[in-house]
């Protein structure tokens, strides 16, 4: 269980921006080596993220790494040399652009294979993007196919080119009647409960439009996701807010929650409080909040 209330995106061939992405409010950084890092960078981010893994405080901080395309020529090196070189600093790898069960198998064996050999007792887990449409049709394959897999995220960008979307109807721009992305978000939150892991909404471009921001926040957090990327620092404390349950949602969660307990022990199945039924399902519904709040600390 970890927090991912926010991701936050850091170009892995900016030493300036990793050290800000430590000190940062996120609950996760990434430190990106697909499309944030050009090509001819891409040998040289590899020393700069294990550099900045190892070196920097990044507190209690989900420190992660974003691979590159399984299909392109470095990938495999990606894992092998950050594994390698930063094991130890590294608690998830993201992987793009999944389209099958079997890259998440392939990522998972290689893993495996580097922490017998490197003697890493802690394992390395593994997020992957829902970002093609293959993926979408294989998305509850995808999120059974490994123990390694801890969430499931949403890359609305890619997946745009991939089905096709006309990117004018994005942003709730009135040329599409609803969100065009109800659909999507909500297939991949459902298979990601199926299979007892998050659901991360990807990022959202209009970095200074934080009202637009928000809205995507809460369109996504309504149908269960956990949190949201962050692609510029400015959108954290909204992700952070937003994902993040009241105080009085939680007291009153824990007061129906206690209430229900007594009654359970005196034989009974539900319970009124303040004029509000408490049955098992009621209790199923407020586990969630009681969860996030632990994570977080309330």
């Amino acid at each position: 269980m970890r927090l991912r209330r926010s991701e936050l995106s850091t170009p892995g061939s900016s030493e300036k921006m990793m050290a800000k992405a430590a000190a940062s409010d996120a609950d996760l950084v990434f430190l990106d080596l697909e499309d944030s890092v050009a090509p001819s960078e891409k040998a040289s981010a590899r020393d700069k993220v294990v550099t900045a893994l190892k070196t920097l405080d990044w507190g209690s901080k989900t420190r992660a790494v974003r691979i590159n395309n399984l299909e392109t020529e470095y990938a495999h090196q990606d894992i092998i040399q950050i594994v390698e070189q930063a094991g130890d600093s590294l608690d998830i790898i993201i992987v793009p652009k999944v389209k099958a069960a079997r890259d998440v198998w392939w990522v998972d064996v290689l893993l495996t294979q580097l922490e017998a050999r490197l003697g890493l007792t802690r394992r390395i887990g593994l997020e992957v993007l829902i970002e093609e449409v293959e993926a979408m049709i294989n998305a509850e394959e995808i999120a059974k196919a490994s123990p390694r897999l801890e969430a499931l995220i949403f890359g609305p960008g890619d997946y745009s080119a991939s089905q096709g979307v006309d990117i004018k109807s994005i942003g709730g721009t009135g040329q599409y009647p609803g969100d065009v992305w109800h659909y999507a978000r909500n297939k991949v939150v459902i298979a990601a409960r199926a299979a007892g892991i998050d659901m991360v909404d990807g990022p959202y471009a209009g970095i200074k439009n934080p009202e637009g921001y928000l809205e995507e926040c809460r369109r996504s957090r309504i149908l269960g996701a956990v949190g949201k990327w962050a692609i510029h620092p400015s959108q954290i404390d909204i992700a952070n807010g937003e994902y993040s349950p009241s105080a009085d949602s939680v007291a009153r969660a824990r007061k129906l929650a206690a209430a229900y307990a007594e009654a359970e022990a005196n034989g009974l199945g539900a319970v009124a409080v303040d004029g509000d039924m408490v049955d098992a399902a009621s209790i199923r519904i407020l586990q969630n909040t009681l969860r996030k709040a632990d994570l977080i600390g309330m």
